[in-house]
């Protein structure tokens, strides 16, 4: 009896205190709509834009409460620019002297404004993704490009996060 009228006392308590967390949402209440503009690229590998777009819009459509709306109906926009896709070569093979590991980056511009005032959420002139690959195991750089346009729509998304 003692035991279960502590374990009361102290869950209570707990409840009641909170556990030191906002109560806000980790997403803006202000914000239902986005309109998500084409990415731009400076690069000249082809539809590597469309591919960041169609990834940041699907993780925009299942990761959070923000509808995609047309650029007319929308609160927000966010726009981007894929600004450079780099390679480099790592451990060669003694024998081959071709690369064993590879790395790909990828470096993008991203915006996030509100249409309705102006207002700048998100202003990130540098966001930088690398993912590491191996061509001996099959790993091509298409694969590549892919890991790292699904990795860099992740990184995007998570700026649309409310300010705590």
């Amino acid at each position: 009896m003692r035991l279960a009228v502590l374990s009361a006392a102290v869950a209570t308590l707990w409840g009641v205190s909170g556990c030191g967390y906002s109560t806000q949402g980790l997403f803006r209440a202000d914000v239902k709509t986005v309109y998500v503009e084409m990415f731009a690229s400076q690069e000249f590998r082809r539809d590597l834009e469309f591919m960041l777009t169609e990834a940041v819009k699907k993780r925009i459509a299942t990761e959070t409460p923000y509808r995609l709306a047309s650029k007319e109906k929308a609160d927000t926009i966010l726009r981007g620019a894929l600004l450079e896709e780099r390679q480099a070569a790592f451990a060669p093979d003694p024998r081959t002297r071709l690369p064993r590991e590879k790395q790909m980056t990828m470096i993008c511009r991203v915006e996030w404004k509100d249409m309705r005032d102006g207002r700048l959420y998100v202003d990130q002139p540098l966001l930088l993704q690398a993912v590491d690959y191996l061509p001996p195991a099959g790993e091509s750089e298409k694969f590549a490009q892919q890991r790292a346009i699904e990795r860099l729509a992740a990184r995007i998304v998570s700026k649309l996060y409310a300010d705590w």
